[in-house]
């Protein structure tokens, strides 16, 4: 038998199958992971005999936008954009809107365009298989109707869970007509998807206890991954300075990644001369909440050790990655099954890693996984500040640990591609059995 590595593209068919691909966070959206998952998935399917059609929305539809991932599209990939308003931004007046044009989220409106343009391509191109990807909800409205009036076998990509009642006192979503219609789609796939698709063993377990009729063999698990091609041939790593440079790139929700055990550990070795602005900083990248961290770096004094930083575009945030001493994963224990996107960016720069999360989550097995254990509890301040200045001592001297290219190879968006191109076999086959 021979084998391939996880990289390798799948042998293309005669006539390759076609799969119509209902995104919302897709280029020219610019920020946000899902974009890279629905441009990856587009990018490689080809390779693996899966021609994608995406339906996606206007460019109006996006508050920020970029034309960075335009050119990665490809030329296989067929798009058509249809017409979506943000409810926050185009229908609202004097600040305020209906809350019925908002559910399931804002770009309800996104439906009464994509659906007819969804059936006109089912009808010229005749695809095999519908794949919607979560967030956005509405993404998936649009193919469960478009699955109930073609009959083709659709695939529900679950990139976030729509529901979380582990707390009682905090149901996610709060509100409590949109937790019933979340419920409610969730119930659908249930019953009119061909496939559930997770992005961690966490997120397959919970799916299982909320839809125990939906049997094991539905659920399949893939992760995000990396895209190889958006990295330098050479390296961008500086080599050693003085100064630390310690990078978090990404958002930083208020509750899912609370920085504040951090930044009070941070006051602390400050305090103790341990940390100082000549020695250690803290780059903040693209948090999406600067203003509340602004006041949080006020309110600990540390304000000469950490810096806030603007959005870029993606080429440059991995260049950014490469050239830092150190990375920094925050994710909280009510994320425990789920993992961060820019893990696998981060295994991919072999740069050292810092995990402040819980012990007992995806993100920490993930990185074990990996054999990576520079790792502490974010709810601790006492535990980050013990992670963080073992961390400091191993990669200063070159001895943190990292992925071997092997683990990291597995991440890879090809990776993915083959999986979900191994997804889209199985139900079109049942189809036609």
């Amino acid at each position: 038998m021979v084998k391939t590595s996880p990289n390798a593209a799948r042998p293309n068919a005669a006539r390759p199958k076609r799969v119509l691909m209902v995104a919302y966070h897709f280029p020219p959206l610019a920020g946000g992971s899902g974009i890279l998952r629905t441009l990856g998935f587009a990018r490689h399917l080809p390779d693996c005999g899966w021609q994608p059609l995406v339906l996606s929305p206007s460019p109006v539809a996006y508050a920020q936008r970029g034309d960075a991932q335009l050119a990665r599209i490809g030329e296989h990939a067929t798009v058509r954009r249809t017409l979506a308003l943000d409810a926050a931004r185009h229908l609202a007046i004097a600040g305020r809107y209906p809350r019925c044009l908002a559910l399931p989220d804002r770009w309800s409106s996104w439906w009464l365009s994509a659906v007819p343009a969804g059936l006109r391509m089912i009808r010229e191109y005749r695809p095999d298989a519908i794949w919607s990807t979560y967030p956005i909800a509405t993404a998936h409205l649009i193919a469960l109707t478009l699955q109930k009036l073609s009959g083709l076998p659709w695939v529900a990509d679950q990139r976030d869970p729509m529901l979380d009642d582990s707390d009682p006192l905090a149901p996610y979503p709060p509100e409590p007509r949109l937790h019933r219609m979340h419920a409610w789609i969730e119930q659908r796939i249930a019953a009119r998807g061909a496939a559930i698709v997770c992005t961690t063993p966490g997120a397959i377990d919970a799916h299982r206890r909320r839809l125990a009729q939906v049997t094991r063999e539905r659920f399949h698990l893939i992760e995000n991954g990396y895209d190889e091609d958006g990295y330098p041939d050479s390296p961008a790593h500086t080599g050693h300075r003085s100064r630390f440079l310690l990078l978090h790139s990404g958002v930083i929700y208020p509750s899912e990644r609370d920085p504040q055990p951090l930044f009070e550990a941070l006051a602390r070795l400050r305090h103790d001369g341990v940390l100082h602005a000549r020695n250690f900083q803290l780059v903040l990248r693209a948090t999406g909440h600067d203003a509340w961290l602004a006041g949080l770096l006020a309110k600990y004094g540390i304000q000469d050790l950490v810096s806030l930083e603007p959005l870029q575009p993606h080429g440059a945030a991995l260049q950014e990655m490469l050239a830092a001493d150190g990375l920094l994963l925050l994710q909280a224990a009510n994320c425990n099954a789920q993992i961060p996107a820019k893990l696998y960016e981060y295994l991919r720069c072999r740069r050292p890693i810092l995990a402040l999360t819980d012990l007992a989550g995806d993100s920490a097995a993930k990185l074990r996984h990996c054999g990576i254990d520079t790792i502490g509890q974010l709810a601790s301040s006492g535990d980050c500040a013990r992670a963080l200045l073992r961390f400091l001592e191993l990669a200063r001297q070159g001895r943190a640990p990292l992925a071997s290219p092997t683990a990291i190879a597995l991440q890879s968006r090809q990776a993915r591609s083959n999986a979900l191109a191994d997804v889209l076999d199985q139900v079109s086959h049942r189809r036609t059995a």
